[in-house]
């Protein structure tokens, strides 16, 4: 009695897109460039670094094919979010990148294993490199990572494009680091250098593989996306006027750009006009913590004792 679904459910209300866009930045002539530079690079750092041997250069073209990877699944998530939902994908094929983001950190941990040993292997029995070739290489890098990187710089404010962006800054700063291991070698004659820049490469790699494989696993398991704060969420809800509780709140990440909320508002008798409550909360939401998929159940009276999603788990 006092518990109108019919009406305390609101999808359409309560499933708000005001002021939230879902159209993705057009970055894809610039990602088409940056892989096209980025995967000749790595071709001729590659041929270079194994034909004088040197594994700075080998390793740091294992991190620039991480970057053409990380270019093509953003590149990829964005043409997903251009899709509409479909059949039985009715969020659509935004979340696909997180599933190649996992696959792209396990492959890049493999990759830097076997490289860490040879580096290992180099340190105790040193092999002379010459230091010019990975210089000039080096410095091929540094303006092609630089320049990937500026393609990127106006669509800082999307966090798929701002991923890119950050990871063409800090392949920058490791090829740097390359071209003066290579200054080094070239007047010290220190071919110990070539393999402990490698081990640094590595270390650089892993500490950004780790995160890209940590934010992966947590939007996998539908963990609260990173920036949003649940409990700062749970009492702005709270705050909402005629709101006495709140219950089955859920966050979740639809992509790397877009967030989702379900909760269950619980009012008193009367009823407060149960339409503007929902359309507050979702421009609270979207306003406040940029989420832009909002669904809302509204309950009433003692009604809401006997949801009976009350107690599965729900927070």
């Amino acid at each position: 009695m006092g518990h109108n679904h019919a009406m305390g459910h609101n999808h359409a209300a309560g499933h708000n897109h005001a002021g939230h866009s879902h159209e993705p930045l057009d970055f894809g002539r610039a990602f088409q460039i940056g892989i096209v530079l980025n995967l000749l690079y790595l071709v001729v750092e590659a041929g270079v670094g194994l034909a004088i041997g040197s594994l700075g250069l080998v390793a740091d073209a294992g991190h620039n094919l991480s970057d053409v990877l990380s270019l093509a699944i953003a590149w990829g998530a964005s043409h997903l979010a251009q899709k509409p939902p479909q059949g039985r994908f009715t969020y659509g094929f935004s979340r696909s990148p997180i599933l190649a983001s996992l696959f792209n950190a396990l492959l890049l941990f493999g990759a830097m294993a076997i490289v860490a040993w040879e580096a290992v292997q180099r340190l105790q029995h040193p092999e002379p490199v010459p230091g010019v070739p990975v210089i000039v290489i080096a410095i091929i890098g540094l303006a092609v990572n630089s320049g990937t990187a500026l393609l990127f710089v106006k669509g800082r404010s999307d966090l798929n494009i701002r991923g890119a962006y950050l990871h063409m800054v800090a392949d920058a700063a490791v090829t740097f680091g390359v071209l003066l291991a290579g200054v080094a070698i070239l007047y010290t004659g220190a071919n110990w250098l070539d393999p402990v820049v490698s081990l640094l490469i590595v270390v650089v790699v892993l500490w950004g593989t780790w995160s890209l494989f940590r934010d992966a696993i947590k939007l996998s398991l539908d963990a609260v996306p990173q920036g949003i704060d649940h409990v700062e969420v749970r009492e702005t809800l709270l705050a909402l006027p005629g709101v006495e509780e709140i219950h089955d709140l859920h966050i979740w990440a639809l992509s790397t750009s877009e967030s989702a909320l379900t909760v269950h508002l619980v009012v008193p008798e009367p009823a407060v006009d149960s339409v503007a409550l929902i359309q507050l909360a979702c421009r609270e939401m979207q306003d406040h913590f940029g989420i832009s998929h909002t669904t809302i159940q509204i309950e009433t009276g003692d009604a809401s004792a006997t949801c009976v999603q009350r107690n599965h788990g729900a927070v």
